[in-house]
């Protein structure tokens, strides 16, 4: 699983990679912080993506920063912790 979290001052620039990263299956979670929780194919396509067709648009003062996180390490709570159940709806 990757959380990408990022700062970019240019609203069209954000607007596209909050877009890119939601039609490649990442899951908001707050208004900069994405989960992608998908195959390593998705994942490093994302990374990709990220290093060929932004990075050289990105500011001085921009940042974009992934976190490789390890499932067992990892603690959820609030909502964060429902998102992983099955819901039935009847």
């Amino acid at each position: 699983m990757l959380v990408i979290s990022y700062d970019i001052s240019d609203d069209k620039l954000r607007c596209r990679f909050a877009k890119m990263l939601t039609r490649n299956g990442a899951i908001r979670l707050q208004y900069s912080v994405y989960e992608v929780n998908n195959s390593n194919r998705v994942m490093d396509n994302i990374v990709l993506k990220i290093e060929d067709e932004y990075s050289r648009k990105f500011g001085g003062g921009d940042s974009v920063i992934i976190f490789d996180v390890s499932a067992v390490k990892l603690k959820k709570y609030g909502n964060a912790i429902h998102r992983d159940q099955d819901i039935v709806y009847l």
